[in-house]
């Protein structure tokens, strides 16, 4: 990292959200609140280029934490990456899933009527050129999120629970919860480059904000 870029303030809200605990092999169950990686994939489907990345620094959950049970119909794996590529040649291949012959149905514990504010900021990477500034990529960044533009419509967890978001102009207002919660081990990351291990650490909520930066700095755990 070479430089750190101007911070922004979003709020984004929805329906239904599920920010899946990677422990539970089969249901899904979803965390109390969003993670800081579902919120970076936020902000990265607004705005993303090689020369920058996110960083969270705040969490404000807005709205109390409430679940709904609900069963769903999925489809198992997806299309493998070989017979694309015959296709890609020419060659003649299906392409397509049976859902009747995949289907499964699954228990899913869902979050409902979320609302979050995110704090973050982005940091220059090493594949930045010399035409890349911090100023031009926060100014473009800050245009794409008040005309409500992206690159495809972020989600919150999976792709049927859309995000609306709006950016905040002025201050971030307070939130209806009060009190000290452990949240617990949360996911923090995928280190891609060390056989994609996942990377916790221990998230704690006070008075309805999540200090992100301040928690990562008491240790991460993989």
């Amino acid at each position: 990292m070479e430089a750190i870029g101007f911070g922004i303030r979003l709020k984004v809200w929805g329906d239904y959200a599920c920010f899946t605990r990677p422990e539970m092999k089969v249901e899904r169950v979803s965390y109390d609140v969003i993670t800081p990686s579902a919120a970076r994939g936020i902000l990265e489907a607004i705005y993303w280029k090689p020369a920058i990345v996110w960083e969270i620094d705040r969490i404000h959950v807005m709205n109390p934490v409430r679940f709904d049970n609900i069963r769903r119909n999925e489809v198992l794996g997806k299309i493998p990456l070989a017979p694309v590529k015959s296709a890609f040649h020419g060659g003649e291949v299906a392409l397509y899933k049976d859902s009747n012959e995949e289907r499964v149905q699954r228990a899913s514990l869902l979050l409902r009527d979320v609302c979050y504010y995110l704090e973050a900021h982005f940091n220059m990477t090493d594949k930045a050129g010399s035409d890349d500034s911090v100023e031009k990529h926060y100014n473009v960044a800050l245009r794409r999120m008040r005309k409500g533009q992206c690159f495809h419509h972020p989600y919150f967890g999976c792709r049927e629970f859309p995000v609306q978001f709006e950016f905040v102009e002025g201050e971030i207002p307070k939130s209806s919860l009060v009190g000290n919660k452990d949240l617990g081990l949360m996911l923090w990351d995928i280190d891609f480059k060390n056989d994609m291990k996942a990377v916790f650490f221990r998230a704690a909520m006070n008075d309805g904000v999540i200090d992100v930066q301040k928690c990562l700095k008491e240790g991460v755990f993989s």
